[in-house]
């Protein structure tokens, strides 16, 4: 109930996105949506967005077993955009593992996209991959086989919220 006050409060009778984990689909979600359009005859939710688990060491991360990647740790060693990067090499959709090996590929990989320098390479196929499902996995090979063949790709890069300049 407290979920569905504040959204109204806060919101209004319908929200455009809706988002969460995967773990809260239901009975959390499934209830606040039955809650919401019963008490205001109307749809609570537009589009859901539900997001998967990240584990470390294959264990979920979470605030009560004291094992989650804070960061701002991780940006105290690597800029943002590699932060940014490790995240979108995996779809929102479906858990990952956090490892070690994350921050350093990411790092690297910023750093090719770099040296591939200016240019609109991609930018077709990255707004595809995109549209279709925010598939960032799928973008960002696209991006890496351009950089690779040596095609500027900072404008595909900036639809991730990149700024590689």
């Amino acid at each position: 109930m407290e979920c569905s006050a504040l959204a109204l409060r806060e919101l209004g009778t319908t929200i455009d996105l809706h988002g969460g984990g995967n773990d809260l689909i239901f009975p959390h979600h499934e209830s606040e949506r039955a809650q919401s359009e019963a008490a205001t005859g109307e749809p609570f939710v537009r589009h859901w967005m539900h997001v998967g688990m990240v584990s470390l060491g294959g264990v979920k991360m979470s605030k009560s077993l004291g094992n989650l990647v804070f960061v701002s740790e991780l940006l105290k060693e690597w800029e943002p955009d590699a932060v940014r990067l490790a995240i979108l090499a995996h779809h929102y959709r479906g858990g990952f593992d956090w490892g070690d090996w994350l921050m350093p590929a990411a790092a690297e990989r910023l750093d090719r996209w770099r040296a591939a320098g200016q240019g609109e390479a991609a930018l077709d196929d990255v707004r595809n991959a995109l549209d279709d499902d925010l598939d960032t996995p799928t973008a960002l090979a696209v991006i890496d086989d351009a950089a690779a063949a040596g095609h500027g790709v900072f404008e595909a890069a900036s639809l991730l919220g990149l700024a590689l300049t």
